[in-house]
């Protein structure tokens, strides 16, 4: 599927659905056009090298993203000279068990001209859309600040998955200070594991904004160059905050095995006081029970009660001074 946006002096932001004149839009210097291509076919796909004559490795790039998604590239840009060709991804945060949901958006970028290809439908998209049919900035500027604009938004999708690692973040460092559990741990594990595949995105589009806002891009001037700086700092945030959750759930992982440990040598502890609590009646048990025929205590008239009077005594005296130690 195919939607278009274009936009020329006197005139407001024309929408067109399906395959059009492209060629000659493209050929007028004073036209804006953005192209939108969503799972395109091949006739939609021919677009690209018909009327815009990409080079045919951006073209195999785009192509193939469909067949091999498992395989997903690091962000790149390749300038052409007269265009250049982008690979970006948006990031989702799914749930738990599934981790991050990416998709790899492939951008041309011409002096008038920004054609965006993906094969799976984001709400980011609708937002540009419709934002594109209400303020005629976002076109009437040109096709660079379409395209710093289309990245901008990508990058601060991010924030979403931010906000919600920050939550679980606080949750975990509360959990580890409560009765430990397996579950806190594989919590904790699968955090780390999400947010070092957020930060494996953001490094290589840092690098890739880093080219662009340092006006290494012929196609992008100056002016616009700037505006890329912002993007450029949001993405260092986004990997500040990735290695200072991190960091945090390593924190949060000692601590929770520090209180495993302490609360087991608490368990021990106490097993080895009643042990050694145990350890007089026990052996005044055995003495006293010895098939010996002669014993003088065996036939004394208070020998009971005296047996009872020094257990009491010795395990008194023995809680006296595991307290006076402060072991219990």
């Amino acid at each position: 599927m195919i939607r278009s946006f274009y936009w020329k002096p006197g005139q407001t932001v024309q929408k067109i659905d399906g395959i059009a004149d492209f060629d000659a839009l493209f050929a007028d210097p004073e036209v804006v056009l953005w192209i939108d291509m969503l799972d395109p076919d091949d006739q939609e796909s021919f677009i690209l090298t018909h009327d815009f004559h990409f080079h045919p490795l951006a073209i195999e790039d785009v192509i193939s993203e469909e067949d091999v998604i498992s395989e997903l590239t690091r962000s790149k840009i390749d300038d052409y000279k007269n265009y250049i060709y982008v690979e970006f991804h948006i990031a989702d945060y799914i749930n738990r068990e599934e981790g991050m949901g990416l998709q790899e958006v492939n951008i041309f970028l011409t002096r008038n001209t920004v054609v965006t290809v993906h094969y799976q439908g984001h709400r980011i998209f609708n937002y540009l859309y419709n934002r594109a049919v209400k303020d005629e900035r976002l076109l009437s500027r040109g096709a660079e600040f379409m395209f710093y604009t289309l990245i901008d938004v990508m990058v601060d999708n991010y924030n979403n998955i931010l906000e919600y690692f920050e939550r679980e973040v606080d949750q975990i460092e509360k959990d580890v200070l409560e009765e430990p559990s397996g579950a806190t741990v594989k919590t904790i594990f699968t955090l780390k594991r999400d947010i070092y595949q957020l930060k494996r995105i953001a490094l290589p589009q840092k690098e890739m904004i880093g080219h662009i806002s340092r006006g290494q891009i012929s196609l992008i001037s100056e002016k616009a160059a700037l505006y890329f700086n912002d993007i450029y700092d949001h993405l260092t945030r986004i990997i500040e905050l990735s290695e200072s959750h991190r960091d945090t759930l390593i924190s949060a992982l000692e601590v929770h095995f520090s209180n495993i440990s302490t609360k087991t040598n608490e368990i021990i502890k106490v097993l080895t006081i009643f042990t050694v609590v145990l350890m007089p009646p026990t052996f005044l048990v055995g003495l006293w029970g010895m098939n010996f025929k002669y014993m003088p205590e065996i036939d004394w008239e208070y020998g009971y009660l005296m047996f009872w009077l020094v257990l009491v005594v010795i395990i008194g005296l023995m809680v006296l001074f595991f307290k006076r130690k402060k072991w219990i």
